[in-house]
């Protein structure tokens, strides 16, 4: 590995006020599935959720493994975001001398940025839908020229390791210690890496971070890919690019056999004012998190204040001490885009299903596919005239209301005549017994379709509902009272459609003709949303908003 002189790494930071990279979801694969594969899809977003969540709830400490290893001036910085078929949403970020451009998983419930490296990297159990894991893009050190491995008596050793981490070998009276920093071992719900960290260069159109911490894993079991980590920990890129404020539009994920992303913005500090809101934002502040000396791993989340729950306008009464953690840090909401479906401690989520199975209590339930899915509460709502689905919404501290659209929290299953709830939870307690961790962790399939906002400078979270599609967002409306379309070699009727006021209307998404069932109209009422589109796959091909 090349060891440029020192200078290389003490070059200033090139003053840009923001950063935009391109976020887009890890691709399907562009073969239809059946129904079976389409529930056993569902089936492996729902564990892996419950699997992040265990994780978030009760994290292990960073374990070093000392046995196993031995810019110009501008006003953003972007990079693509884009969805996965695993659940989670990918940016593209470079690094090195010259540059290697690395995929990773966006990741704001985790701080270290890591990717796979050297030629001899090896991951377990790592066959996604859509990955290969033969294909799997590795940083090289060897082809840097500004690689260097992070030194054990170096400050941001402790990022990872704290005040207190052992340097084997090292005299403690001398300076001059050469040992490595311990290797590192993470733990991502079913998943897990091992590696060492590296000092890099952090590359960007406009800007240059020299001096990044990045971990270099050399074996992973369950991880599509590396992890950039936005948490709030010293050792994620918001901390080291010392970011006033980063944003995301969550694409669809019903754009997922197509290459859709939306920009990640990196914001640095001088394109706005200090205490300036986004217009059209809501706003709500981050809750101080909890100080719990045995899960440190508490302080890298981004707590809200959820004070209010309503299924259509009945609120669900939720314990307080669901909702805001207590002193020994159980309890409370985290927003996490690491997490696909949002997760509710069991005493919350009983709560909230069984407020939708009364509002809903004319549709059969489906229980069996519950068991297949993970998902529930599932309903049958085949030979119904109308479909009526009452709200989900989030109220925080401040009156900031996240009404969600209904398809960020139902979604057809594997046919026209199913729908479940994508909200997931478990039986798992705590090792003493008790609640561990944040009570409702916020997942990014219910942040579809948002501009979201993360204010670090003024310690608060913003949010708005936004199309999150990377096309020009002109509406292409027909009318029609009885057509019939063929799609995809596909044959249905369409029938008299009403959208929140709009009569006989049928609108498309880039030519896309939206596709519905002549068993059914779709109506908005007061209380309830109209349901998404339904198509010839698993998942719809546009929504209705």
């Amino acid at each position: 590995m090349a060891s440029p002189p020192l200078f290389y790494f003490l070059i200033f930071l090139t003053v840009v006020s923001a950063v935009t990279l391109p976020l887009s979801p890890f691709s399907h694969s562009t073969d239809q599935s059946p129904n079976n594969d389409a529930h056993l899809a569902l089936r492996r977003l729902a564990d892996s959720s419950i699997a992040r969540a265990q994780q978030l709830k009760q994290p292990t400490s960073i374990k070093p493994n000392e046995d196993s290893l031995s810019a110009s001036s501008a006003d953003a910085v972007k990079s693509p975001l884009t969805p996965k078929s695993y659940g989670g949403y990918s940016v593209s970020l470079s690094f090195g001398t010259p540059s290697q451009t690395i995929p990773f998983v966006f990741d704001t419930g985790s701080s270290l940025v890591w990717f796979p490296c050297t030629s001899r990297y090896l991951c377990s159990g790592c066959n996604f839908p859509g990955l290969d894991p033969t294909r799997t893009i590795r940083f090289v050190p060897k082809d840097s020229s500004s690689s260097r491995v992070i030194g054990c008596q170096n400050p941001k050793c402790r990022f990872l390791f704290g005040s207190n981490v052992k340097c084997r070998g090292c005299d403690p009276s001398t300076r001059n210690c050469t040992v490595a920093c311990p290797p590192y071992i993470l733990r991502y719900g079913l998943g897990s890496t091992a590696g060492i960290l590296l000092s890099e260069k952090l590359n960007f159109a406009d800007l240059t971070v020299p001096d990044f911490v990045i971990g270099c894993s050399i074996l992973s079991t369950r991880q599509p890919a590396g992890i950039a980590g936005f948490g709030r920990g010293p050792e994620s890129l918001p901390s080291q690019m010392n970011l006033k404020r980063f944003s995301h539009c969550l694409v669809s994920r019903r754009f997922d056999d197509t290459n859709v992303s939306t920009d990640l913005d990196l914001d640095t500090g001088s394109g706005h004012k200090t205490e300036s809101k986004t217009p059209g934002l809501s706003y709500t502040p981050f809750r101080n998190n909890p100080k719990v000396s045995a899960n440190a791993a508490f302080l890298e989340y981004y707590y809200l204040s959820l004070r209010r729950i309503f299924v259509g306008s009945k609120r669900v009464k939720i314990p307080y001490k669901l909702l805001a953690p207590g002193p020994d840090g159980n309890g409370g909401s985290i927003v996490d885009s690491g997490s696909t479906f949002t997760f509710m401690e069991r005493p919350v989520f009983e709560l909230v299903a069984e407020e939708f199975a009364t509002q809903m209590s004319n549709y059969s339930r489906e229980k069996e596919l519950e068991k297949i899915t993970g998902l529930g509460p599932c309903f049958n709502i085949s030979g119904k005239g109308s479909v009526t689905v009452p709200e989900l919404t989030f109220v925080f501290k401040g009156g900031a209301k996240m009404e969600l659209p209904l398809s960020n929290y139902f979604t057809l299953v594997g046919s026209v005549d199913n729908v479940c709830l994508t909200v997931v939870s478990d039986n798992t307690v705590s090792s003493t017994g008790g609640r561990s961790g944040p009570a409702i962790i916020l997942g990014s399939f219910q942040q579809q379709n948002y501009h979201v906002e993360y204010d670090l400078e003024n310690d608060r979270f913003g949010f708005a509902r936004k199309k999150c599609s990377p096309y020009p967002c002109v509406p292409k409306v027909t009318y029609i009272k009885k057509v019939k379309y063929i799609k995809r070699n596909l044959f249905l009727s369409v029938s008299r459609v009403q959208i929140k006021g709009f009569d006989n209307i049928l609108r498309t998404q880039r030519s896309l003709i939206i596709i519905i069932s002549k068993k059914m109209s779709f109506s908005s009422v007061s209380s309830g949303k109209s349901f998404p589109s339904i198509s010839n796959d698993t998942s719809a091909l546009s929504v209705l908003e």
